[in-house]
């Protein structure tokens, strides 16, 4: 994890997010990846690998295990961790409450990465096309959304720091 990843690659992430994403890279690399390699060994020694099913799922997991090891070292270096976004935009680890064109009820949003795991709030990742707009807007403002099958307007009714 030593290179620093360009601008555009930046993943926002809460403390809490970085710490959990941190703690099960060093577990899959260390004590997971030793437990599919012991699993690998046990299998082998059941005889001809091109017919043992234990053999496969061992290496299956093994697979996953790697991929994901590369999927949270690419996460972890372009991490920038941030501490209670206190804004009247919104920006990444900002909660927004906004509401859809032709709708009564708002709705709240943590904004981030999509690794992020709140109790209280959903998610909105700060890379989804919604987040992407909603990105430097204030209370009052109003932003186009493109969906699916139509263009949305969504109003910004507030933004606030998630410890507010």
């Amino acid at each position: 994890m030593d290179e620093q990843p360009s601008s555009g690659d930046a993943q926002h992430f809460s403390r809490d997010a970085y710490e959990r994403l941190r703690k099960e890279y060093e577990w899959r690399s260390g004590e997971r990846r030793s437990e599919i390699s012991q699993w690998i060994e046990r299998a082998r020694e059941h005889g001809d690998i091109r017919e043992n099913a234990d053999f496969d799922a061992a290496k299956n997991e093994q697979g996953l295990n790697e991929g994901r090891i590369r999927h949270l070292n690419q996460m972890l270096k372009a991490a920038v961790v941030v501490d209670n976004a206190d804004t009247d935009v919104v920006t990444p680890g900002s909660v927004v409450e906004i509401r859809m064109s032709g709708d009564d009820e708002t709705t709240l949003y943590l904004v981030g990465s999509i690794e992020e795991r709140h109790d209280t709030y959903d998610v909105l990742s700060s890379s989804s096309p919604l987040g992407k707009v909603l990105l430097g807007a204030k209370p009052g403002d109003t932003v186009e959304f493109e969906g699916p099958r139509r263009s949305f307007e969504v109003e910004v009714v507030s933004v606030r720091s998630i410890d507010a």
